[in-house]
C-alpha cells in the first residue's frame, strides 16, 4: 500500500465509483443488465464536456452505420448509438452557451440561421395547435437536436482547415463500407430492382433515402478526387470512394437519385462557368413557359407511358414518367393528393408536424389508391419536402422551406464566388452541388427526420454559412 495513496479531494470520486459498482451488481443478481450502461454514459458525457470535438467526430463517423431500433413497449423509435448522444450533446451545449454566452454571433445573425430559427418557431406554435400533440413534440424535439449540433455546434468545427476534411472523410469512409456491404448483399440476389428496396438494410430503411444519401456526397467525392492536391495515397481513397458511390446510386435504382444528380450537376455547371444572372432567369422563364404552353401534350404522354420500373436500366429511366401504371408513381401522386386536401382543411395552421403519415389515410380517395397504398400510417410520410410542410405546417410551413432553399442556394454562390482559396473554392461548389441534389430530390421524398440524411443536409449548409462569413479570413 505504501506506493497508493488516497487525497482526501478525491474521495466524492471513489464514494460515487463504489455506489454505481454496488447497483450493477445488485442488478446483475436481479438479471436487468442494462444499468451497466451507466459507465458508458458517464464516460460520453464527461468526453462532452471536456473533449466535444472527439465526441463530433465519433457522432459523424457512426451516422452512416447507425441502425434503427423501436422499443416494444413504449413504441419509440430512434437510432443507435447516434440519437441518443445528440440529445447529449444538445443539452451540454445549450447548457454551455447559456453559461458562457458566448457562441459566435456571426453566424447567429447570417440570414440562413434566422430562417432556420424562424422554421424552428413555426414548428413550435405549429406543435401547440397540432391534432396529436405529442406526435408534434417529439418531431420538434429531434430536429432542435439535429439543427443545434449539426448546425450550430458544427460552424465550429470549421475554423480549422483539418478539421473540415476530417468532417468530409469521416462520413464518407463508412458511407462507403455500407455501400460495399449493400452490393454485397445485393448480388447475392442477382441485383435484381425488387431486392434493391430493402438489400440496405439495418443500415438504412430503403432504397430511396440511401440513395439520396449518396448524391449528397458523390460531388464531395469528386472534389477530393480531382479538386484537392492530395498526396498519392489520399487521392487513390478518394477516387475509390467516388467509384463505390456512384456503383452504389446506380445499383440503388432510385431514380429521383438520379435526376437530381443530373439537374444539380448541370445547376452547378452553370455556377462553375458564372452564368450571368440575366441569362439564368430567362433559361428559367423560357423553361416555365414552355412548360405551360406545352402542358397538354405533356400530360398526354406521360399517360401514354405504360412502362413500369423494372431490372433493366433504361426501361427503369424510362418509368420516371409513367403516371398511369407504375404503382411508386401513382402512389406518391396519391400521398401528395392527400396532402393538398389536409392542407384545404387547415390552411394556417396544419395538421401538426411529424402527423401526416398517422393522418392522411381518410384523406384518400378509392380511386386513387393504388397496389402498395395503406390506412396503417405504417408507410412513410408525405413524400416531398415541400409538399408535406404545407399539410403539416400550413401555408407559412411551405414558405419557411422555400425561404431556407432560396437562402442556401445564394449562401453557396456567394462563398464559392468569394473564394481565392481554390480548394475552399472547390469544397463550397462541390457542398453546393450536393445540397441541390437533395432539396430537387426533395420534391419527390423528404428524410429531415433521419439523422443519415439531416446530418450532411445541415452540415453541408453550415460550412457554406461558415465560407461566407470568414472567407475574407480565409
Amino acid at each position: 500500500m505504501n506506493g497508493i495513496r488516497f487525497h482526501k479531494e478525491d474521495r466524492p470520486v471513489y464514494i460515487v465509483g463504489l455506489l454505481v459498482a454496488m447497483f450493477n451488481v445488485g442488478l446483475i443478481i436481479a438479471q436487468q443488465y442494462w444499468a451497466l450502461l451507466i459507465p458508458v454514459a458517464l464516460l460520453v458525457i464527461t468526453m462532452t464536456f471536456l473533449a466535444l470535438d472527439k465526441v463530433l467526430y465519433f457522432v459523424i463517423f457512426s451516422t452512416p452505420l447507425s441502425i434503427f431500433y423501436l422499443h416494444p413497449t413504449l413504441k419509440i423509435g430512434f437510432t443507435l448509438p447516434t440519437e441518443p448522444l445528440l440529445f447529449g450533446i444538445m443539452l451540454i451545449f445549450f447548457a454551455k452557451v447559456l453559461y458562457k454566452g458566448n457562441f459566435d454571433l456571426k453566424i447567429l445573425k447570417h440570414p440562413l440561421s434566422i430562417a432556420i430559427l424562424a422554421m424552428i418557431f413555426w414548428m413550435f406554435v405549429t406543435t401547440l395547435t397540432s391534432q396529436l400533440p405529442m406526435v408534434s413534440a417529439k418531431y420538434l424535439i429531434a430536429r432542435i437536436w439535429f439543427v443545434s449540433v449539426f448546425f450550430y455546434l458544427m460552424t465550429q468545427l470549421f475554423h480549422q482547415r483539418k478539421r473540415t476534411y476530417l468532417f468530409f472523410w469521416l462520413y464518407m469512409i463508412p458511407l462507403a463500407m455500407v455501400v460495399i456491404y449493400t452490393i454485397t448483399i445485393h448480388a447475392q440476389w442477382g441485383f435484381t430492382k425488387d431486392a434493391s428496396v430493402w438489400v440496405m438494410f439495418p443500415f438504412f430503411k430503403e432504397h430511396t433515402s440511401y440513395g439520396a444519401v449518396l448524391a449528397l456526397y458523390i460531388p464531395i467525392a469528386v472534389a477530393f478526387t480531382f479538386g484537392i492536391k492530395w498526396d498519392l495515397n489520399r487521392k487513390f481513397l478518394a477516387g475509390t470512394i467516388l467509384i463505390i458511390l456512384l456503383a452504389g446510386v446506380i445499383l440503388s435504382y432510385t431514380r429521383a437519385a438520379w435526376v437530381s444528380l443530373v439537374a444539380a450537376g448541370f445547376a452547378g455547371f452553370l455556377i462553375w462557368i458564372r452564368l450571368r444572372r440575366e441569362v439564368f432567369f430567362l433559361m428559367v422563364a423560357a423553361f416555365i413557359g414552355a412548360l405551360f404552353y406545352f402542358q397538354g401534350d405533356i400530360m398526354q404522354r406521360f399517360e401514354k407511358n405504360d412502362t413500369t420500373s423494372s431490372d433493366d436500366l433504361s426501361e427503369h429511366v424510362e418509368s420516371i414518367s409513367n403516371i398511369s401504371t407504375d404503382a411508386s408513381n401513382m402512389e406518391r401522386i396519391n400521398r401528395w393528393k392527400s396532402a393538398f386536401r389536409m392542407y384545404s382543411e387547415r390552411p394556417v395552421f396544419g395538421h401538426g408536424p411529424g402527423t401526416y403519415m398517422f393522418l392522411y389515410a381518410p384523406y384518400q380517395k378509392p380511386s386513387e389508391k393504388t397496389i402498395i397504398s395503406t390506412n396503417n400510417g405504417d408507410m412513410g410520410n408525405a413524400h416531398s419536402e415541400y409538399i408535406g410542410p404545407l399539410a403539416e405546417s400550413g401555408t407559412l410551413g411551405l414558405v419557411l422551406v422555400l425561404i431556407l432553399v432560396y437562402l442556401t442556394i445564394r449562401t453557396g454562390m456567394r462563398a464559392y464566388y468569394k473564394q481565392s482559396d481554390p480548394v475552399l473554392k472547390s469544397l463550397a461548389l462541390a457542398a453546393l452541388i450536393g445540397l441541390m441534389t437533395y432539396w430537387t430530390h426533395g420534391f419527390l421524398n423528404n428524410f429531415l427526420d433521419m439523422d443519415k440524411a439531416t446530418l450532411p443536409v445541415w452540415g453541408f449548409t453550415a460550412f457554406l454559412v461558415y465560407l461566407d462569413v470568414y472567407a475574407k479570413d480565409s
